[in-house]
């Protein structure tokens, strides 16, 4: 974080391209306050552990849950009230059918694949599974590649870390693992079947009914900066407000606004909690600071 002479706040930020950040990343928004200087790399999760542990940004997107476990313990960012994305997960886990029929509850005393146990969209897909389909997650061993973005945290006794270079994919494949969590990295091939049946429609019939698009990623800043500069954070949110307006969004997209994303994010405390991926249950409103929580489209 540095200052020019004439006060132009400079902040060195890690920020994805996507179609809702486009328009800043591209020089149609800007602030005579605040310059970003995305330096981060072109997969924003690449550079959450330098964000986090080593102090290498000042601001950014993070992962819901990622921004959770930062927040249980005590690292110094704060939150701002707009998702970067976010999506419905009913089909990011998925095995392999030519190995036979399975339904949610046969995964239970099976190993399952996932990169890391603190993914956001493990967290989601393991709380959909517990819920809707009453799968026992503690019965299911979590085969995991890497460790989280946060250094304290412990994967439960039901983790078990792969050989390094492991591929989920190829493992499906070969019968070692009996589904998979993936994203948009999931294979396209014939034999991919989706472990929750007509996962289109039942991510469709679960909106409905609770009215919460998952977060994937948020945006935060250094409390250093949300202290010393309120207004360039203002400026930020208001930015990053353009550009999502200037962008084609999805018909169904986590909304702006603390009150608007509430319920979505009690529910990824709530299921952070129960799956041990926090120490204790944080409140919502702690995420943020007075100046945050008042920030609106």
């Amino acid at each position: 974080m540095t200052e020019t002479a004439t006060q132009l706040l400079k902040l060195r930020t890690n920020l994805a391209d996507y179609p809702v950040t486009m328009a800043m990343k591209d020089g149609r928004i800007t602030s005579p306050l605040v310059e970003l200087d995305y330096c981060g790399p072109k997969v924003a999760n690449n550079a959450f552990k330098a964000m986090l542990r080593d102090g290498q940004y000042d601001a950014g997107e993070l992962a819901i849950i990622t921004y959770l476990q930062a927040k249980a313990w005590g690292k110094p960012w704060t939150l701002l009230p707009i998702p970067i994305s976010g999506r419905f997960q009913q089909h990011c886990i998925a095995y392999d059918s030519e190995r036979g029929h399975l339904s949610p509850k046969d995964i239970e005393g099976k190993k399952v694949g996932v990169r890391t146990y603190a993914q956001t969209t493990g967290l989601w897909v393991r709380g959909v599974l517990q819920h809707e389909y009453g799968v026992d997650l503690n019965k299911v061993t979590w085969m995991t590649i890497e460790d989280a973005h946060v250094a304290e945290f412990q994967e439960p006794a039901n983790c078990q870390r792969l050989p390094a270079g492991s591929k989920l994919v190829d493992m499906l494949y070969s019968g070692e693992l009996a589904a998979v969590m993936m994203g948009g990295d999931m294979p396209k091939d014939p034999r991919i079947a989706t472990l929750i049946p007509d996962a289109k429609a039942a991510a469709k019939e679960w909106h409905a009914r609770e009215n919460v698009v998952p977060i994937n990623h948020m945006f935060v800043v250094h409390d250093e900066v949300a202290r010393d500069h309120p207004d360039a954070v203002r400026e930020i949110f208001r930015m990053l407000a353009e550009s999502r307006a200037a962008a084609e969004t999805p018909e169904i997209f986590p909304p702006i606004g603390l009150e608007a994303n509430r319920k979505a994010l009690e529910l990824a405390i709530e299921w952070s909690f129960e799956q041990r991926l926090i120490p204790r249950r944080l409140t919502v409103d702690e995420l943020f600071t007075d100046l945050t929580a008042s920030l609106t489209a």
